[in-house]
């Protein structure tokens, strides 16, 4: 007797009794079985037609009547697609954003690739007297910090001078004159896209001006902004590598740190001044090579704008691109945040099975929350997922619908 199992109110069984005599005749015999007398949870269904059960109530959700929402599952390990619920619908990423600059940098760049700010000047020393200019080259390096900046004042101290008399100049050139995203917000917490920072500010001319005169170099001149000419002489450079920016990038959802190398996209292709428009083109390159195709707008490196547009699905087919390119993955996979651990999931996911098991990349705008990245299953299947919820009015409300998503992925 075998026995089909199913979730209706009652259970068929299909009884086959073979031949009997000589009519080799075959009769079937249906048993109803009454389910109130099974055990359903002691049910098992096989892998994955029980992710996808897990998923099928989920998503039954009474918060979907009101609210919109968009997954896809793809299965790595057995290279398929396991779960999809409006794959292919336009939505806002948020900060999930950030996986394209990452991915896309990361493809193009390459994780030893360098955020560099520089310090030249002109003219010559006479008895301890620096007579020209010096200046201040931005490379939007959102890593240079008062140790840099030490490290510019003792080089200007190392020419042997104790006055500098002319300009200290700031070369903003690197980027175009635009300091905020297109569609941000004016009342949200934005970063100042400036070329020249010091510890994320836009104060770096007069941050340097005040340690030269803490390192008893006295300037006599004022500070302006012009660009640098061709017979200046290199005094310093202090760099830091793409990788140190991405894992705080990522970890923490920098904005600043997101933008900074969304710009480096468009500089390192050969746009001067860099603009947002030829970074968009360096992420299109590597959503193309993904086998990205249908919809979406790319307005900003962070997602903080609101005219970004992507699918579920693009999220996840260049997670999978990214999986399967060790050149990016061996980067991006460590600086995402891990469930329970670390960065911005540090309070999401400390119980269950998708506790370290997770590590994705959260997105939160007013009205979405998302998250994206990779899920170890029971199984050890690797699995790419992307999640985004629209709608909502309280942004727990997804949080909490996506973490029970990944914990249905690794149960």
């Amino acid at each position: 007797m075998k026995i089909l199992k199913s979730y209706r109110n009652s259970i068929l069984a299909l009884l086959w009794i073979g031949s009997m005599g000589s009519m080799q005749a075959q009769t079937a015999y249906v048993l109803k079985v009454d389910t109130t007398q099974v055990d359903t949870a002691k049910v098992e269904l096989p892998w994955p037609q029980n992710l996808q059960a897990r998923l099928d109530t989920l998503v039954s959700s009474p918060m979907l009547q009101y609210t919109q929402l968009g997954l896809m599952v793809y299965d790595l390990t057995a290279d398929s697609t396991l779960y999809t619920f409006n794959p292919k619908q336009t939505m806002r990423p948020a900060s999930t954003m950030k996986l394209l600059t990452s991915i896309s940098a990361l493809d193009q760049l390459g994780g030893k690739y360098e955020f560099k700010t520089s310090l030249y000047y002109t003219g010559s020393v006479k008895d301890s007297v620096l007579i020209g200019d010096l200046y201040c080259v931005g490379g939007m390096d959102p890593l240079f910090d008062k140790t840099d900046m030490a490290a510019f004042s003792e080089s200007v101290k190392a020419l042997g001078i104790h006055t500098f008399r002319g300009k200290i100049i700031a070369v903003t050139s690197f980027k175009d004159q635009d300091l905020l995203g297109e569609g941000w917000c004016w009342d949200d917490d934005n970063p100042m896209l400036t070329p020249l920072l010091v510890e994320k500010k836009d104060e770096f001319i007069s941050r340097f001006t005040k340690q030269l005169d803490k390192d008893s170099i006295y300037v006599d001149g004022p500070a302006t902004n012009g660009m640098l000419p061709k017979n200046a002489l290199l005094l310093c450079t202090r760099s830091h590598q793409l990788v140190d920016v991405l894992e705080p990038m990522m970890k923490n959802s920098d904005n600043l740190y997101a933008e900074s190398m969304f710009y480096q996209l468009a500089s390192a292709a050969g746009a001067h001044p860099a603009k947002a428009s030829h970074a968009r083109q360096q992420v299109k390159k590597t959503l193309s090579r993904a086998g990205v195709t249908g919809q979406y707008k790319i307005a900003d490196g962070s997602g903080l704008s609101l005219y970004n547009y992507v699918t579920p699905e693009l999220l996840a087919r260049l997670l999978i691109y990214a999986y399967r390119k060790s050149s990016i993955i061996r980067d991006l996979y460590v600086s995402l945040p891990i469930a329970g651990e670390d960065g911005t999931l540090k309070k999401r996911m400390k119980d269950g099975p998708a506790h370290i098991n997770v590590r994705a990349k959260t997105g939160t705008v007013t009205g979405v929350s998302s998250l994206a990245g990779y899920a170890v299953a029971a199984n050890n299947h690797m699995l790419v997922f992307s999640i985004i919820n629209q709608g909502i009015m309280k942004a727990d409300d997804g949080r909490n619908f996506q973490d029970k998503v990944c914990n249905a992925l690794c149960k």
